[in-house]
């Protein structure tokens, strides 16, 4: 499956920050490996219906923080070491995460306590994989 963004116009999270928050997370969580081309500014641009600068701003952000490298005329391709991702950073993105789930599992008229169990299952059966994987 390729790695696919999205931006959330209701998060308040400035969207070239979205991106680059979900391109350091896919690489931190191996979703985005190295050497892997990013799709180009104008055609992420299209896909998520921003304005080019947008795109650039964060791309230019990434490759800054050494997460990418930009070959002119080749394209943008995640660099061959991983980000490091700062404690805060981490656990901040991961309330956030959270906080979106939560929310969208109340907007289904769902109460957190329903989804515990289902929830503690997938973690279960995805340790269990990766465990058998090893």
């Amino acid at each position: 499956m390729a790695f696919t963004f999205s931006l959330s116009n209701s998060s308040g999270v400035p969207y070239y920050r979205q991106i680059v928050n979900q391109v350091i997370f896919g690489v931190a969580n191996g979703m985005l490996k190295p050497g892997e081309r990013l799709p180009t500014v104008r055609q992420l641009a299209v896909d998520l219906q921003v304005n080019l600068n947008t795109i650039a701003k964060a791309y230019s952000e990434l490759e800054i923080r050494g997460v990418v490298n930009t070959q002119q005329g080749t394209g943008t391709f995640v660099s061959e070491r991983n980000p490091e991702l700062h404690p805060e950073e981490k656990q901040k993105e991961i309330e956030r995460l959270c906080g979106r789930f939560l929310d969208e599992i109340a907007a289904m008229g769902l109460h957190s306590r329903e989804v515990i169990s289902t929830l503690t299952t997938i973690i279960q059966e995805r340790t269990k994989k990766d465990t058998e994987g090893r």
